[in-house]
């Protein structure tokens, strides 16, 4: 059982590793929640403060409780993708990915790139890595070849 916390780090280490190309979009949905995720983590905290800041303006304290509600709610949407993406690093592939992932370690090893070996039971962490690396060093035509 992982903690919460781990959790949000796996998925900010998956946020990292997932290849941000458009090709994807259409295949997986992380392209989606990786972009509303990080677009979360630079706006949040400014739509908290603004958010704040408002109501120091209107000084009037019976509207404390929702403006703390607001806040939470906020400061919780870029933490529920990063829960999102973490949770989806770890699940495993389902077979048919699972064969996918194998051919295209085999396009990256035929292309002559350093690689380390393939897991025997990949998950999407795995796959967003070897990924991202096929993305760097093949064509990225590779994509319409899988």
């Amino acid at each position: 059982m992982t903690t919460l916390t781990s959790t949000l780090h796996r998925g900010s280490a998956y946020l990292g590793a997932w290849p941000q190309e458009r090709q994807l979009a259409a295949l997986f949905p992380e392209y989606r929640i990786i972009t509303a995720t990080r677009l979360g983590l630079r706006a949040m905290p400014a739509l908290m403060v603004l958010c704040l800041l408002v109501q120091f303006q209107l000084g009037d304290p019976r509207y404390w409780p929702g403006v703390v509600s607001s806040v939470l709610f906020l400061a919780s949407l870029p933490m529920q993708g990063l829960y999102w993406l973490g949770k989806r690093a770890d699940t495993r592939l389902p077979p048919t990915l699972v064969s996918w992932y194998r051919q295209l370690y085999l396009k990256i090893a035929a292309a002559g790139v350093s690689i380390t070996e393939p897991v025997a039971q990949p998950c999407y962490f795995h796959l967003g890595e070897t990924l991202s690396l096929a993305f760097k060093q093949l064509d990225k035509s590779f994509i319409r070849d899988l």
